[in-house]
């Protein structure tokens, strides 16, 4: 099969899946509770506009299930369909990518920027930065997970610059979750990489019978410390995203021309600006719980 037949393929797919969606009834299940409809905290979006049976669906069978901190059912879903669709279009993204680099080797940079060219645009700035921060062999290991971060966030915030687009990095639930894909990376290859001579840093520099007072005082902030790292990497993300897309959401809301326009520019520069921190603190964390400060080896590929 040829690639024009291929990505021709691909698109009816696409077309064939969306025309199906929207064939997806709503089939008005009863509550746990009262029977009346899910009431939703998603403001107005496309999502709920284009495919309200799916929504109601998903939300009845959630409807059961309570959330973690506020014991209650959940009431957001729209972030849910907004990350899948990020998801599909990196993995559209990546597709290409493969396909490029097997039909021709990127000896030579292409003459016109296309999904290739800001693919290795954005692979080269995450691994020189992460280069800057670790040596070159930890870089080049932990490079799929960083830059997995960094495609992802970035295409969440951008994508919610849309109207009527959820952005997914406006929710808590996603961004503490990769929160905490970042504090079990680092304690899991800190410890593969010392030892449970890993856990001795939190006692502090002095580790004398003298200092015993000062090495518990030491362990406990160092603990506390660790443990709010996913809490702070979360709420710094999620704060940020939500209050720009909520500012932009007002100055739309005027329905005068151009007026949004700074406030989009300025969110596009939030955009890009905490996937940096987020990538950044990340980067961080695993180079100082990986450091080779004992004399052990970085984590080995395997």
């Amino acid at each position: 099969m040829s690639k024009r037949n291929k990505y021709i393929l691909i698109t009816l797919v696409v077309v064939l899946l969306g025309f199906l969606s929207t064939r997806v009834e709503d089939r008005h299940l009863p509550l746990p509770s009262h029977g009346q409809p899910w009431p939703t905290e998603d403001h107005w979006n496309l999502v709920q506009q284009l495919f309200p049976g799916l929504v109601h669906n998903a939300m009845q069978l959630l409807a059961p299930h309570h959330t973690w901190i506020e014991h209650k059912a959940p009431t957001q879903i729209g972030h849910v369909f907004t990350a899948l669709l990020v998801v599909l279009l990196l993995l559209a993204g990546a597709s290409v990518v493969f396909l490029r680099m097997r039909a021709r080797p990127p000896v030579v940079p292409d003459e016109k920027m296309g999904v290739f060219g800001l693919f290795e645009m954005m692979a080269e700035t995450v691994l020189s930065f992460m280069a800057g921060l670790m040596d070159q062999k930890r870089a080049h290991y932990f490079f799929p997970l960083i830059a997995a971060f960094a495609f992802f966030i970035l295409a969440c915030n951008l994508l919610g610059m849309i109207p009527g687009m959820l952005p997914p990095t406006a929710v808590l639930n996603t961004t503490i979750g990769l929160g905490l894909i970042v504090f079990f990376v680092t304690h899991y290859y800190g410890v593969k990489t010392h030892g449970l001579a890993y856990f001795k840093e939190f006692f502090g520099p002095i580790q004398k019978w003298y200092a015993l007072p000062l090495m518990i005082l030491m362990f406990f902030i160092e603990l506390i410390s660790h443990l709010v790292r996913p809490v702070s990497l979360g709420v710094r993300l999620m704060g940020n995203m939500m209050g720009d897309h909520k500012v932009t959401a007002i100055f739309l809301g005027f329905g005068v021309l151009f007026v949004p326009l700074p406030m989009m520019f300025l969110g596009l520069l939030v955009a890009f600006v905490q996937t940096l921190v987020f990538c950044l603190l990340s980067v961080v964390y695993i180079a100082l719980a990986t450091e080779e400060s004992h004399g052990h080896e970085s984590p080995k590929e395997e």
